[in-house]
């Protein structure tokens, strides 16, 4: 099993705008239009495919401040059936499941919420290969409900991918080798995730370790 807890940090990660049918599917509690107020601005995070655990398969997520943000810890194999995002307090932000097997395999989030008589998860979106890449789509996104799809392009193993939505192309958020600001182009565990200002920062972190999975690299 794997969790990622985040340091919390106010307006960090907030569905700031995938589209208003995707927040009405996953922020109808109280949790949910705290997070609506929190407009997110563009933001970039430094990803290290590492985990801070000792012979832990995971990654760790730092934010600009340069403090851990985020934290996968798979204590399992790599490539696992389930990963669970957590909060600071231990409650489950995102449920992520490998379904299927073989070629046919898909992941599936959850959004997860307490109102304080239980936790609910509720479907938010699911992730499926795609063989044939003469386009260089790798990936499909569907939200649940709303039905709206985004494309993941490029190649998760070379460290080197976008999300796009699919009605308009619009970049979304992009990855790829981390440079230092003197222009040195660090390892290929080091990654730099660029999130626009019109997107979920947590759909879009999801969406990374979604990548890791499908790659085996978590």
């Amino acid at each position: 099993m794997a969790k990622i807890k985040p340091w919390p940090a106010a307006g960090l990660l907030s569905p700031a705008g995938s589209s208003s049918d995707d927040n009405d599917e996953c922020c109808q509690s109280s949790q949910g239009a705290v997070e609506q107020q929190q407009q997110a601005a563009a933001a970039e995070y430094t990803v290290w495919m590492k985990s801070l655990v000792f012979n832990g398969n995971g990654c760790t997520v730092y934010g600009a401040d340069g403090r851990v943000a985020y934290r996968v810890d798979n204590y399992g194999c790599r490539g696992g059936r389930e990963v669970f995002f957590m909060d600071r307090a231990g409650s489950n932000l995102i449920r992520i499941q490998r379904k299927s097997f073989f070629m046919f395999r898909r992941w599936e989030a959850c959004r997860c919420f307490d109102d304080g008589e239980g936790e609910e998860a509720r479907p938010w979106f699911r992730v499926h290969k795609t063989w044939k890449q003469d386009d260089g789509c790798a990936a499909v996104v569907t939200m649940h409900g709303s039905g709206r799809t985004y494309r993941i392009e490029g190649c998760a193993r070379k460290s080197d991918y976008r999300i796009l939505s699919a009605d308009d192309g619009a970049i979304m958020a992009a990855v790829g080798r981390k440079r230092t600001s003197a222009g040195v182009v660090l390892g290929e565990d080091v990654l730099a995730l660029t999130v626009g200002s019109a997107t979920d920062h947590l759909l879009a972190l999801g969406l990374v370790v979604v990548c890791g999975l499908m790659s085996r690299r978590l």
